[in-house]
């Protein structure tokens, strides 16, 4: 008997391949010319933020550190990701997450030794930000990266 009221408690336990196999049936394939929302944000955020860059840096804004060529290195490359993403590329998509990521650990550091609470509420602000546009890329790239599904036969 205890072990009949356990198999009622209990739920069906299914392996991780299982419940992707259940995701990826799922999924749709992207129609031509669909950018999916967090890809078209995450473009207009990486041309913000790549001209911002270099724009703030001819004005004359410094941050301790920074080179020219470094500023419009950065600026470059969020450029590129930026028309990238615009125009669906997977590669810009990964590599736009790879920049996220590395933002997201950066302000994680930075948190820890945050020495005002302003300092502290920025890497919260880019935390929440980079952490949530990281999280929704992710089944956008599934998306761009699945191929055309045909009827069964």
């Amino acid at each position: 008997m205890a072990q009949r009221s356990r198999k009622r408690g209990q739920r069906e336990r299914r392996s991780s391949e299982e419940r992707n196999a259940e995701i990826r049936e799922q999924l749709q394939p992207l129609a031509e010319g669909e950018r999916p929302g967090a890809v078209t944000i995450a473009a207009i955020l990486a041309a913000v933020v790549g001209l911002l860059n270099v724009v703030l840096y001819v004005a004359g804004v410094r941050v301790h550190g920074a080179t020219f060529s470094g500023t419009v290195g950065v600026g470059a490359v969020l450029l590129v990701a930026a028309i990238g993403m615009w125009q669906t590329r997977y590669w810009a998509v990964i590599g736009f997450q790879v920049i996220l990521g590395i933002s997201c650990v950066a302000a994680a550091l930075s948190l820890l030794v945050a020495s005002s609470i302003t300092g502290a509420v920025r890497a919260v602000l880019v935390l929440a930000i980079c952490g949530t546009l990281f999280w929704k890329l992710i089944r956008a790239m599934a998306r761009i990266q699945m191929p055309q599904r045909r009827p069964a036969p």
